[in-house]
């Protein structure tokens, strides 16, 4: 049987859930992943590079960040930390 190749973006999607559910943490391995697997497939590839800055940052920063413990400070900012930030508020909101 011949296996149907995956497509570029196919394989950048799949390395993306990958990496946004094994951060190393477990807080943001959910905040990132559960925000990730609920989006990646409608996400544009500038999206998709919107989250690959973000998942470059490091875990401690963002798991204070997007718990709200600490403000999400201006060299980090962008509308991509904010929206995952504010998924994971409106998740642990019960919304």
């Amino acid at each position: 049987m011949t296996e149907n190749p995956l497509s570029p973006r196919d394989i950048r999607v799949r390395r993306l859930i990958f990496r946004a559910n094994h951060r190393g943490s477990h807080e943001t391995d959910i905040l990132i992943g559960g925000f990730v697997n609920k989006r990646i497939h409608t996400m544009s590839d500038a999206e998709m590079d919107a989250l690959e800055e973000v998942m470059e940052l490091m875990d401690a920063d963002l798991a204070d960040w997007l718990t709200g413990r600490f403000p999400i400070p201006p060299h980090a900012d962008s509308p991509m930390l904010r929206a995952i930030r504010d998924a994971a508020q409106g998740d642990k909101a019960g919304k």
